[in-house]
C-alpha cells in the first residue's frame, strides 16, 4: 500500500512538471516572441499590448506605456480602462505619461534593456495637411527623438520596431534616414495587417476625435538594429 501512494504521488509531480513546461513554452506572435523583453511606447487604448498578452498567454513579458495620463486615459478612450485592468490582470507592467523621446529620463526606466521597443504609427498630432513640409517635419523630430532616446534601451541584437504607413505622404518621413543618425540600420520591412492581432484597434490618438480608427491602407514594420558602423552607411529616402 505504501508503495501504491508513494507512485500515485510521484505521477502527480510528473504532470505538474509537463504542465509548467507547457506554461513556459515560447509562443510567438509574427515578429514577437513570449520569450522577448518588450516595450510598447505610445500606446493608444492599449488594445496592441493587449492583443500580444492574449496570443502569449501573459503579459510577464511586456511593459506597456503612453504619453498620455492614467487620468487622460480614462476620459479618452472607451476601453482603456477594461484593456489596463485585463493587462495588469495577466502580469504587465504599466507605465503612463511616458515621452517616447525621453525614455530614459523615467525613473522605471532608467535602468532598463529590452529585445523589442515598438512604436505604432507614431503621429505628432494632427496640424494640418500631412504633406505640408511643416507638418511632415514635425513627425521626423518625433520620430528622430524615439530613435535616439530607445537605441540606448536594446538588449544585445535587440530590435526597435515602427509600424506605419508606407503611401505618401508618410513615406517622405524617410525613417531609414533618421535610423542612421542615431546609429540604427534598418535590417526588415514587413507587411503590417492588423488582422495578425486580434483585439488591436488603431486611434488617432489626438484631438477630439482621439478614440477613432484611422485607415490604415498599405502598411510595414520597419525593424532596425543598432549597428556601430551605422554612420558610415549612405542614407536612403526609400523608407
Amino acid at each position: 500500500m505504501s508503495y501504491y501512494y508513494q507512485n500515485v504521488e510521484w505521477e502527480v509531480d510528473v504532470d505538474e512538471e509537463e504542465e509548467e513546461e507547457e506554461e513556459q513554452e515560447e509562443k510567438w506572435v509574427k515578429n514577437y516572441s513570449s520569450d522577448h523583453q518588450i516595450l510598447l511606447v505610445g500606446e493608444g487604448d492599449f488594445s496592441f499590448s493587449l492583443s500580444l498578452a492574449h496570443s502569449f498567454g501573459s503579459a510577464s513579458n511586456i511593459l506597456a506605456s503612453s504619453l498620455d495620463p492614467y487620468d487622460v486615459l480614462m476620459e479618452n478612450y472607451e476601453d482603456a480602462k477594461w484593456n489596463l485592468a485585463n493587462l495588469e490582470n495577466l502580469g504587465a507592467s504599466l507605465l503612463h505619461g511616458v515621452d517616447a523621446t525621453k525614455l530614459k529620463r523615467h525613473s522605471d526606466l532608467r535602468w532598463r534593456k529590452f529585445d523589442r521597443i515598438i512604436f505604432n504609427f507614431p503621429h505628432a498630432g494632427y496640424h494640418g495637411n500631412e504633406a505640408h513640409t511643416r507638418v511632415i517635419k514635425m513627425h521626423r523630430n518625433l520620430v528622430h527623438g524615439f530613435f535616439s532616446s530607445a537605441r540606448g534601451m536594446l538588449r544585445a541584437d535587440g530590435e526597435i520596431h515602427v509600424n506605419h504607413k508606407t503611401t505618401a505622404p508618410f513615406c517622405h518621413w524617410n525613417r531609414r534616414e533618421l535610423a542612421l543618425k542615431n546609429w540604427l540600420v534598418l535590417i526588415g520591412c514587413v507587411d503590417f495587417k492588423k488582422e495578425d492581432y486580434l483585439g488591436y484597434n488603431n486611434k488617432r490618438g489626438d484631438g477630439s476625435r482621439c478614440d477613432e480608427s484611422f485607415p490604415l491602407g498599405e502598411c510595414s514594420t520597419f525593424e532596425f538594429r543598432l549597428s556601430p558602423t551605422a554612420r558610415g552607411i549612405a542614407p536612403s529616402s526609400s523608407f
